[in-house]
């Protein structure tokens, strides 16, 4: 923390330190133009009152897996953001790592359709299944 009067480089530096996402330590595990698998582990400080991985943390590694797979699908001046993420949770991720699998459904040249799901690697359980839409962007 700091107080009002501190030095504002000091405060600058503290916002230029870590990545949010690089702090809950998301890794990919495959990256390919097939599918994409990404993990993340359920620690104390990242699980819910249930001991379980929270589901918003879920469904950032869903939507990160996703678009980057996306990602591989457009032209090298194009880029993709999610239109819509649907996700149903069918299972709490308490050992872990919850494990994403990004998949193609349909590569369209405005919309690209992922479908991801989501296991708890420790208990080989499936935990959320998940449809995303994503919006191809032309370089501005």
């Amino acid at each position: 923390s700091f107080s009002v009067g501190e030095n504002t480089d000091s405060v600058r530096r503290m916002a230029e330190t870590v990545h949010l996402l690089e702090q809950l330590n998301y890794r990919t595990v495959v990256d390919s133009p097939e599918r994409v698998i990404m993990e993340i582990d359920n620690r104390p400080d990242l699980a819910n009152t249930r001991g379980a991985l929270q589901g918003g943390l879920l469904a950032t590694l869903i939507d990160i897996a996703a678009g980057i797979l996306c990602g591989h699908h457009v032209g090298p001046d194009q880029s993709v953001t999610t239109a819509d993420l649907n996700i149903h949770y069918l299972a709490p991720v308490i050992e872990g790592p919850a494990r994403a699998e990004a998949t193609i459904v349909r590569a369209g040249r405005r919309l690209i359709v992922a479908a991801v799901d989501v296991t708890d690697v420790g208990r080989d359980r499936l935990a959320a299944r998940s449809t995303l839409g994503f919006a191809v962007l032309d370089a501005r």
